[in-house]
Parts: structure tokens; C-alpha cells; sequence
């Protein structure tokens, strides 16, 4: 896992706490200990057991935590994740933060993990997207791997994708793929390029400009896709996206399409429904 969130950990407790957590400090002796452990109240597969781990180390490191449901194992209501036992203080400070983290990546590994089983019996594989909570991409796209999805591109900077505007602003999809390669090859960047094509037009145009790794068809119909990969024939790596969903994904898997890219994984989830509770 990409650890690179470890750093945003004291930026989380300073929007939270501030200058204290009045209402504890005004009733919680400081020497109190006690045992909180998580509940969960909603079925779907948990995610963010290891996240929550660093919260509690950050914050308390004489915090102990106890596992009993691992990442990615699928849960049901009344199962107890974890127990943690220490300070009150200190469990009554990190109870929010760690929730609405493995709350919101359960949801983001379920989600996924319902996509992923349609998938069950074709090649195709689930990519995300990047579009992701600002601040949260790396724990979201954590919580993708979790469900059994595949991380597209982290951000702008690991691979070129020529999307419509891209094509639009450069002067067609030959101008961005030949810029992309001469910009490649002067800044000695071994990126992967993927071109974004609209219709069968710009399909046998970028075919025929080569120098590519993958082909998104953007917004095919199923009937169109299965056509677009015929054409293709192996050529270029393969990639769905636009107007998927859960009824229809299956229909493009069956396409042959190498990839389906699923925004709805990362941008408009349910939290699994999660419990800290004192025991």
C-alpha cells in the first residue's frame, strides 16, 4: 500500500481537535482506561483495518489493537473488526477520524467488489478513475485494490491519456499521439499513452497512427465495442468508459474488452455503516 496518507494523519486530527476535545477532557479522567471495538452494522467487505492501525499509532502509540477481520474479507452485520484498548482519551480523539476513513473505503470496496463479481468468467478487468475525493485518492484508490479492482493512472504525472479535450485543443487525434510521442522522446519519459477515441472514425485514425498502448472507447454501445475490438484485434490494450453500469457492465465485458473504467467506484458511494463502540 502507498503510505504517502501517513503524512496527511496530523493534518486530520488538527481539523477534528484543534486546541482539544473539550467535551472529553471536561468529563474523562486522564488516567482512565478502557476497550472500544468496531462494529459492523451493514454487509459488504471492510476496508481500512491498516489505515486505522496508523491512526491509532500516530495519535497513541501505548494504543494496543487487536485484529479479528482482515482487509478485503467480506463482513455482515453484528461482526466485531477489531478491538483496541488504552486511554479513554485517546479512544474517544480517534473514534471520528478512523471512521469516516474506514467507513468511506468500505463503501469504496464494496462498491467495487459487486463490479468485480459481475466480471467473474471474461478477462475484462475494473479500473478507477480520478475522480476521487481531493486530499483522499490514494486511500480510495487503496480501497479499490481491497474490493479487487485495478488502479488506472495515480494522477497526471504516471501516464499520458489523450482524452476528447486533449484531442479537441491539439488539432485532432493524430496531432496529440504525434505530440505525445515527440514530448516522450525529448523529455525521456517512458509513459504509457492512451488515446481516447469517440467514433469508429477516430478509431482508424489513432489505429493508424500507432505509437499507442491502449484504445478507450468513450460512450460504444455494446454492439459498437464488440465491433472496436474486432478492429483492433489485439493490437492495443483495450479500455470501456462512459454510461457503465452495473446492468449493462457485464454486456461489455463480453465485448473482450481488456479494461472498463468505472467512476461511480470512487465519486459517488455509500460509507458501509460502521460502529466504535465501548465495551
Amino acid at each position: 500500500m502507498d503510505l504517502s496518507y501517513l503524512k496527511q494523519i496530523p493534518y486530520w486530527f488538527a481539523e477534528d481537535i484543534g486546541d482539544g476535545d473539550h467535551t472529553s477532557l471536561s468529563c474523562i479522567p486522564e488516567t482512565e482506561m478502557g476497550c472500544q471495538q468496531l462494529i459492523v452494522k451493514e454487509a459488504g467487505v471492510l476496508a481500512g483495518v491498516e489505515v486505522a492501525r496508523a491512526i491509532f499509532n500516530h495519535f497513541d502509540p501505548e494504543l494496543k489493537m487487536t485484529v479479528f477481520i482482515n482487509d478485503g474479507q467480506e463482513v455482515k452485520p453484528g461482526d466485531i473488526a477489531f478491538k483496541v484498548e488504552g486511554k479513554v482519551l485517546s479512544l474517544l480523539q480517534t473514534e471520528r477520524l478512523m471512521l469516516n476513513l474506514m467507513q468511506r473505503m468500505s463503501g469504496v470496496a464494496t462498491t467495487t467488489h459487486k463490479y468485480v463479481k459481475l466480471l467473474e468468467g471474461t478477462k475484462t478487468r475494473i479500473l478507477d478513475t480520478r475522480k476521487t475525493t481531493p486530499g483522499l485518492r490514494m486511500i480510495e484508490k487503496e480501497a479499490v485494490r481491497i474490493g479487487g479492482g485495478n488502479n488506472h493512472r495515480i494522477g497526471l504525472f504516471d501516464m499520458i491519456l489523450l482524452k476528447d479535450n486533449h484531442v479537441d485543443h491539439a488539432g485532432g487525434i493524430s496531432a496529440a499521439i504525434s505530440g505525445a510521442k515527440k514530448y516522450c522522446q525529448e523529455k525521456e519519459k517512458a509513459l504509457k499513452i492512451e488515446i481516447e477515441v469517440r467514433n469508429f472514425q477516430e478509431l482508424q485514425e489513432a489505429m493508424d497512427c500507432g505509437g499507442i498502448d491502449r484504445i478507450m472507447l468513450d460512450n460504444f454501445t455494446p454492439e459498437d465495442t464488440k465491433k472496436a475490438v474486432a478492429m483492433i484485434a489485439g493490437r492495443f490494450e483495450t479500455e470501456s468508459s462512459g454510461g457503465i453500469t452495473i446492468a449493462n457492465i457485464r454486456d461489455y465485458a463480453e465485448c473482450g474488452v481488456d479494461f472498463i473504467s468505472v467512476g461511480a467506484l470512487t465519486h459517488s458511494v455509500k460509507s458501509l455503516d460502521l460502529s466504535f463502540k465501548a465495551v
